[in-house]
């Protein structure tokens, strides 16, 4: 498989524009309201290049998806380069939920996505678990976390707090949820025989 072409400049700030957009929208929450051509006139560029870059609703938005999934997995590298194990699981655990409450408009269209059966949104959900997973495994080789708990339970409780983000106190819900997560993986400290 080759790798794609990279992009001229004036292509990719065009592309670039129409990410920064349809994040906007997200965020908004009228990403399904909007026809989709009104993409490429609210970022500034013709309709042909809107299709040229992105030929369908779900191509933009996979897109969005991916970018955003990259910058989680490189977050996720960074903590486990510079901080302790399980300070890098609990921080990032915790941006999740910021995160998620930072991009709610993005994670209810992903959700709409994910039910239409987007194979991309799977690839991106498994490279975001895989984080998950490395984050887990070191913190289980460092002896802070239990050994008998896999990341896809954490993911699990992740996908359920992000599925509950209309509930009135969700915030603190959220926190709550992956405070008992956090609790739940803390490897018990063994006692001494008497």
């Amino acid at each position: 498989m080759t790798a794609a072409k990279p992009l001229r400049a004036d292509a990719q700030r065009n592309r670039d524009a129409l990410l920064a957009k349809a994040r906007e929208i997200f965020d908004a929450g009228s990403f399904f309201d909007l026809r989709f051509d009104d993409f490429a006139r609210l970022a500034g560029v013709g309709t042909g290049t809107l299709y040229r870059h992105f030929p369908t609703r779900e191509a933009l938005a996979e897109a969005v998806y991916h970018e955003e999934v990259a910058t989680l997995c490189d977050r996720a590298r960074q903590l486990q380069a510079t901080l302790p194990a399980d300070e890098a699981l609990a921080t990032f655990l915790r941006g999740m939920v910021d995160y998620l409450h930072a991009y709610q408009g993005l994670a209810r269209t992903l959700a709409t996505l994910m039910a239409a059966g987007s194979g991309a949104l799977a690839e991106g959900s498994r490279a975001l678990e895989q984080a998950v997973t490395d984050l887990v495994a070191a913190a289980v080789r460092d002896g802070t976390v239990r050994d008998d708990v896999g990341a896809g339970a954490v993911m699990m409780a992740l996908h359920g707090i992000g599925a509950a983000h209309d509930r009135p106190d969700w915030r603190a819900e959220a926190d709550g949820v992956i405070t008992l997560v956090l609790d739940g993986l803390r490897r018990p400290r063994s006692t001494a025989p008497a």
